[in-house]
């Protein structure tokens, strides 16, 4: 493992700091952070990166990251292999949208309308993107992300009126391996691939965030919150339990 020099005022600095890894034996990139609340060391892998994320101490030495990493090779090669084949945004692959099929069509041509959009045809739903092979996967992904937005600003008004709660804020993020969270301060945030998801299952993660404002747990009062405002939410869960991995191959990078 190659050991970057460190400038003394990294040591000392009270802000987190990340440093980027190539490790012998992980066919990943590894991202050391170390953050001013982590205790002792966390390891995962982000599902839709496919980077290997080490979370530590403000002090902890880069030669105790590596001891850690090592002994968990074997883990980390084997979550790395299981994770499904990653899909880029490219013309013509066939991306769900609100648990729907769209064949995605980049459109060069197009002058003026929409950025992107969805039309039905007698061969399926289309999903046109103006833009070309450079162009329209960041189109593609911006629209992506506003309309998850709208479809989880609505979604946790209703649940948060149910509850009697009121969120902070609401972001949309990458979460990675999580669908959403809820922090302490009361701000919620989502995984811009909830919008591919059966909405059913985008309301149920809207549910279970906005239940977190009330109880920080996943306690037996947590989800009888949970079910008193998603009656159905068992049939959500199994279905991210069965499915939700396969979102995680959908990615508007290249290369």
């Amino acid at each position: 493992m190659k050991r970057p020099k460190l400038k003394s005022k990294d040591k000392a600095s009270p802000v987190p700091r990340t440093i980027a890894l190539a490790v012998s034996g992980i066919e990943a990139p590894v991202e050391l952070k170390r953050h001013p609340n982590a205790r002792r060391m966390t390891l995962r892998v982000h599902q839709a990166r496919r980077v290997v994320l080490v979370t530590m101490p403000m002090r902890c030495r880069i030669e105790e990251a590596d001891r850690f990493l090592r002994s968990h090779i074997d883990w980390i090669q084997r979550r790395l292999r299981s994770l499904p084949q990653s899909v880029e945004f490219v013309d013509g692959i066939r991306l769900p949208i609100r648990g729907i099929l769209h064949s995605v069509v980049f459109e060069p041509q197009r002058r003026g309308g929409p950025v992107v959009e969805q039309r039905d045809e007698r061969t399926g739903a289309v999903l046109s993107v103006r833009g070309t092979a450079e162009t329209a996967p960041r189109r593609l992904m911006d629209w992506l992300v506003e309309e998850a937005r709208r479809d989880l600003d609505a979604a946790v008004l209703v649940h948060a009126r149910r509850l009697g709660l009121r969120p902070r804020k609401l972001s949309i993020r990458d979460q990675g391996s999580r669908w959403g969270s809820c922090s302490s301060t009361g701000a919620l945030s989502f995984s811009w691939r909830l919008v591919m998801a059966p909405p059913h299952v985008l309301d149920y993660v809207a549910a279970h965030e906005v239940a977190h404002l009330k109880e920080m747990n996943h306690s037996a009062r947590f989800w009888a919150l949970v079910k008193s405002t998603m009656p159905d939410m068992d049939v959500a869960r199994a279905w991210l339990n069965v499915h939700g991995l396969e979102l995680h191959r959908f990615s508007p990078r290249h290369g």
